[in-house]
């Protein structure tokens, strides 16, 4: 039995936007009506805690309310054929809970949490962090997410992944956040790079692109087809 070709695929918040998880992105800046520098940086946390945990609070909600959608099945029914390696920007579970095996959260989970001392020991959380809630070294609980200005320690894992891909796909990402956009650079010249999006980011440095512009259901259904002809 052959081994599977690796397909590794990088998704952003386009893919779970059909599942009516919003991205500040999307609009006017504002994410949820807040300033991001209001509620998802470190100086945020420091200034107003109880803001900053009523903000994730309503995230967690909203993802545990949310649906995986055709694009996040369409994915791990690719390990049919693939070795597929997910690596996604998203702090929701919808890749898990669709089906697939291998996923890397580079800006963390928000189902969640860890001590404001230690970035490295979490716990699952599915219910409201309040403040007064604290972990056994006596730091506050905060999301175990990734805020602005914070280093991304993932990317370390991320960047052997990417250089061993067979096929790469980025799908419902702009490519303007770094160092999470970078990481494309990592893909060999010579691999086939599907980019799912309504509106295809600029990838003209990349060689042997294939744009697909449709929204990620869509796209995603579009991508089988031409990987299982």
């Amino acid at each position: 039995m052959s081994k599977k070709p690796k397909l590794v695929v990088l998704t952003g918040a386009g893919i779970s936007a059909e599942s009516g998880l919003r991205t500040f992105r999307d609009g006017d800046g504002l994410w949820e009506g807040h300033n991001i520098e209001d509620v998802a940086t470190p100086r945020a946390w420091r200034r107003d805690p109880q803001l900053v945990l009523d903000f994730y609070n309503m995230r967690r909600r909203d993802v545990l309310a949310a649906q995986p959608n055709a694009a996040h099945k369409t994915l791990a029914e690719l390990e049919a054929h693939f070795d597929v390696h997910i690596i996604t920007q998203n702090i929701d579970d919808l890749h898990e809970r669709a089906g697939s095996t291998k996923v890397l959260h580079l800006h963390g989970e928000i189902l969640k949490m860890r001590s404001e001392k230690n970035a490295w020991k979490y716990y699952p959380i599915h219910e409201d962090i309040k403040l007064g809630h604290k972990a056994e070294d006596g730091g506050q609980y905060r999301p175990h997410v990734v805020w602005f200005e914070e280093p991304v320690p993932m990317i370390e894992e991320a960047i052997p992944i990417m250089q061993y891909a067979d096929v790469f796909v980025l799908i419902g990402t702009s490519l303007a956040v770094y160092p999470a956009a970078g990481l494309v650079d990592y893909v060999d010249d010579e691999v086939k790079k599907y980019v799912i999006d309504k509106r295809i980011p600029s990838v003209s440095r990349y060689n042997n692109v294939i744009p697909i512009e449709m929204p990620a259901t869509l796209g995603a259904l579009e991508l089988k087809k031409l990987l299982t002809l």
